[in-house]
């Protein structure tokens, strides 16, 4: 018994130390990098953090979602809403659009948790679409189909601007590497382990005296908080904020990097991200049907390789599920 609990645990410690030499090896190679391959690893970066939020309702908790990007456009949307029209600053921009980002998830937590499976799906979906509704038609305040144009990218004033690709890139990566860190040890927290004990059997864990509701709902108030995070950077990164941050396929596709890395690892997720971003941008290129071809390589990885990329070359501890 002892010797299957302490399996996992080298395999947690070599994704981290992966983990922190891909960081380290993209810091290194950037400045080294063209333009594009480097706004690309930046898109990456930040689509990483987003799809690592998913994968604590749907990794750890066994909650997919299909409503997740409206937390990462009312960040996004609160950023450009400040930023253009009140000039405000890098900190306040932040706290505003975390707040909300993060009052809005507490709100749809309520109605959302009390369903279970393809509910939970379906309402996740409704109020994501509630969202894209108030972007597409608040045009006083959004600009509608129109979107916000014009997001400066912040001052931090340390004598170098964030303008240029490449510093920006450095302050995208070390924002992801801190979200990152946070959800690592959020997830390796007594709070993580309950969230997978709730995972694998939430009537056994209510025997035990967990109260299942209060821990499924603070996972999707967090959630929606990192997820907000990834709308702040993306919001300074784009320039540019408009109702497709907030449309169902921008949900899809994170939910698809989260099952494509490998749920229930955060690693996962990020390798999720930085694949379909990559396959995104260079198949799209060839062809307008890239969808199609992203489509067969889920079906693929689901077929050949059901816990995902990351999951096919871990294995799994004697007795696990």
């Amino acid at each position: 018994m002892s010797s299957g609990l302490a399996a996992p645990a080298p395999t947690l410690d070599r994704k981290v130390v992966a983990g922190f030499a891909a960081l380290t090896l993209a810091g290194v190679l950037a400045p080294a990098l063209p333009a594009y391959p480097l706004t690309l690893l930046t898109q990456a970066a930040i689509v990483a953090v987003l799809a690592m939020s998913l994968d604590i309702l749907l990794g750890y908790t066994g909650l997919p979602s299909l409503g997740h990007a409206a937390y990462f456009g009312i960040a996004a949307y609160t950023v450009a809403i400040l930023a253009t029209e009140r000039q405000m600053g890098l900190a306040g921009c932040l706290v505003a659009a975390l707040l909300l980002a993060t009052a809005t998830a507490a709100l749809f937590g309520v109605l959302a948790i009390r369903a279970t499976g393809t509910y939970f799906l379906m309402i996740t979906l409704a109020l994501g679409m509630v969202v894209w509704g108030l972007a597409f038609r608040w045009v006083s305040m959004t600009k509608g189909d129109n979107g916000i144009a014009g997001v400066p990218r912040p001052g931090l004033g340390l004598g170098w601007s964030l303008a240029e690709p490449l510093p920006f890139f450095y302050f995208a990566l070390l924002a992801a590497a801190l979200a990152w860190a946070a959800m690592g040890v959020l997830v390796r927290s007594p709070f993580g382990l309950g969230l997978k004990g709730i995972r694998e059997s939430e009537s056994r864990m209510r025997a035990l005296g967990y109260n299942v509701w209060l821990h499924k709902y603070l996972a999707f108030v967090i959630s929606g908080f990192f997820a907000g995070f990834a709308g702040v950077l993306w919001a300074y990164y784009n320039g540019f904020v408009g109702p497709a941050d907030v449309q169902l396929v921008t949900s899809v596709e994170t939910l698809l990097m989260a099952a494509l890395g490998g749920p229930g690892t955060l690693a996962g997720s990020a390798l999720g991200a930085v694949a379909i971003v990559f396959l995104k941008n260079f198949v799209s290129v060839y062809t307008k049907r890239w969808l199609l071809i992203l489509g067969a390589v889920y079906i693929g990885v689901i077929l050949w390789a059901p816990r995902g990329v990351l999951g096919a070359f871990t294995r799994e501890p004697r007795g696990a599920r």
